[in-house]
């Protein structure tokens, strides 16, 4: 049995009772004060004379107890996990040499405008590297140096990593917590989740780490161990600060916050809890200066187990796709749908000929629950079907016409290509028609037949006042309305008539589905009083 520190989010409550307290118990309850552990008075109410409650004294006992034998360090467990983590040293040739001298790419492993690229830059260091990532000089013979963490899962020498930390590598060299150093092979890695597996040949007795099966609860007690700055194996403690973290890197983003120290080097490290399971991987940090500021991300153990599987079976990852474009439901939105709650995932567009379509999926409808388990929002819903695998069928809960339906629908896989790209500039559409006034939306459109690129669907806005609603909401010139109020338009009138029906039926905000450049989306725009 492992000692542990009592876990904050633990600690019971108790209501003093005014009786005076035994000395034994002042002493124990002293002590605890003294040791640092904050315990309260806890006051027992008496039966007769001075003989406890059972009830009350088994509960004061107990918690006297586990604050008493409460260790002052996570020694214990270091000593069990430190040697399964090692530290991961890459070198890159090719990607330096491509690069050149074109001062723009900062040395980083990253595509040009890519989501990472662009993390790092705003949240990495002062160079805009990764924790870890150290460019050599550029173009050199040596190529690029690289040093980030990791730590092996199986005795026969897999070992888990961040993507970002050997994407590219031309020789990847592992060191382990003993001081010995072997060479390893990427099976596989996955950029969407940051994450890659790696192989060290022919050992069979490596320590390693389980991951855990339980999720972490904020407040959890958390271990980083890494390789920071290059120094080897390091410890630092914290606390877990939240989860499901959205830092921009995609749609699978679901990342643990922790403020256990975490700098450059600790990337593709195990956070452990106290059990000594691994709770997360170590990925990204916020850092003005470079160094910790006590915000770190690690990748969720549930989401590893999911990546690392695929990966050692097929050294890629297969995801379902349904192939809609998604949106969040906001408040507006809602109310604009009669729904009670802002929920779910918004259908803006499904793909011709995809999964969504075929099972009968269409714009405006809502996609509720993933089957039988609510979706909370859209990138739940993307994460969702993205832990399936593609041929999987689901049952998927919408609300479609203000009707909650259920569908069958068969996975498709997801496309290597980008998810769409959304609110894209289009450009100058030779717009030849000043087109009729929306005054409640502060609008002038046009049928789009009468303006030239502009398509033969919906109507084209051709002016938007700066000071609407509609503009406030990112309506421009050039974008096709669609839908308003779940009706197709064709024409000016066509909008003023959708718009006099949804006052009429006391909505304080219509529902238009417009399309921007490739994609469209819904946009809830209040209607104006009068």
């Amino acid at each position: 049995m492992i000692d542990r520190p009592t876990d904050f989010n633990d600690l019971p409550s108790y209501k003093p009772v005014r009786r005076p307290l035994f000395a034994a118990r002042k002493f124990a309850l002293m002590a605890s004060v003294v040791a640092g552990l904050g315990v309260a008075a806890y006051g027992l109410s008496p039966t007769s004379g001075d003989v406890f409650t059972t009830t009350a004294h088994a509960q004061v006992d107990k918690q006297v107890k586990a604050q008493v034998a409460a260790p002052a360090g996570f020694a214990d467990i270091v000593e069990r996990v430190k040697p399964s983590v090692i530290s991961v040293k890459v070198n890159i040739k090719e990607k330096v040499a491509a690069r050149g001298d074109d001062n723009n790419n900062e040395d980083s492993p990253f595509q040009p405008g890519s989501p990472m690229e662009r993390f790092f830059k705003r949240f990495g260091g002062p160079d805009g590297m990764p924790p870890g990532m150290r460019g050599g000089p550029r173009g050199g013979r040596g190529g690029m140096t690289g040093q980030g963490s990791g730590f092996f899962i199986s005795a026969d020498g897999f070992a888990v990593t961040n993507n970002h930390v050997v994407d590219g590598a031309d020789k990847v060299e592992v060191t382990t917590d003993g001081g010995k150093t072997y060479t390893a092979k990427v099976i596989g890695t996955d950029p969407r989740t940051d994450l890659a597996l790696i192989k060290v040949e022919g050992v069979t007795d490596m320590p390693f780490a389980k991951l855990a099966d339980g999720k972490p609860r904020i407040g959890d007690w958390v271990l980083a161990v890494g390789n920071p700055f290059g120094l080897g194996g390091t410890v630092t403690a914290g606390i877990v600060s939240a989860s499901g973290r959205d830092i921009g890197n995609g749609p699978y983003d679901d990342f643990i916050q922790i403020d256990a120290p975490v700098n450059k080097g600790n990337s593709g490290g195990p956070a452990f809890d106290t059990s000594g399971e691994v709770m997360g991987v170590n990925t990204a940090i916020y850092s003005p200066s470079g160094g910790s500021v006590g915000i770190a991300f690690s990748i969720p153990a549930s989401t590893v187990k999911t990546v690392i599987a695929q990966l050692k079976d097929k050294g890629t990852v297969s995801r379902g796709w349904i192939g809609v474009q998604i949106q969040p439901v906001t408040q507006d939105i809602a109310d604009s749908l009669g729904l009670k709650k802002a929920e779910g995932a918004l259908v803006a567009e499904p793909q011709a000929d995809g999964p969504a379509a075929k099972a009968g999926i269409q714009s405006g409808d809502v996609i509720t629950a993933v089957n039988g388990t609510p979706v909370k929002d859209a990138r739940e819903l993307a994460r969702t079907i993205g832990g399936f695998a593609p041929g999987n069928s689901v049952k998927i809960n919408v609300m479609q016409k203000g009707q909650d339906k259920v569908l069958n629908l068969t996975l498709g896989q997801l496309p290597n290509s980008v998810e769409a790209k959304a609110d894209l500039d289009q450009g100058d559409r030779g717009n030849s028609s000043r087109g009729t006034d929306v005054p409640r939306l502060g609008l002038t459109v046009a049928p789009s037949s009468t303006v030239a690129g502009a398509g033969k669907e919906g109507v084209v806005v051709t002016e938007v006042d700066p000071k609407s609603a509609a503009a406030e909401r990112g309506f421009k010139e050039g974008d096709v309305i669609l839908e308003v109020a779940g009706k197709n338009v064709t024409s000016p009138t066509d909008v003023r008539e959708a718009i006099v029906a949804a006052r009429s039926d006391n909505k304080n905000s219509v529902l238009i589905r417009v399309r921007s450049g490739g994609s469209s989306r819904f946009v809830a725009v209040p209607l104006a009083k009068g």
